[in-house]
């Protein structure tokens, strides 16, 4: 897969990054070489091989939950760069 221009443009307008040239141009070499990789994976022969579910076979262990110091709806607005009566108000993320 080539890695043009317009896909860097893409990307930088979908994740709300802005890229001058050389940043541009490292982005893309390091997109390729993202790219090289997982295709190397992909040609790797995994016949006979389980899915790996866990890393290790030691258990997971959890922690217990508990309750701890909770903010009241009011502490948590106060902190608040922007708000609309009750609610924490932010930017626009999804255009439709």
């Amino acid at each position: 897969m080539e890695i043009t221009d317009k896909m860097i443009e893409k990307l930088a307008d979908l994740s709300r990054l802005n890229f001058d040239g050389d940043e541009r141009g490292k982005m893309k070499g390091d997109l390729e070489k993202m790219i090289a990789f997982v295709d190397t994976l992909n040609s790797v022969n995994t016949d006979g091989v389980e899915p790996l579910i866990y890393m290790t076979n030691e258990p997971l262990e959890l922690r217990k939950d508990s309750v701890g110091i909770e903010l009241s709806q009011a502490e948590a607005l106060s902190n608040a760069p922007s708000k609309d009566s009750d609610y924490f108000k932010v930017p626009k993320v999804l255009d439709k």
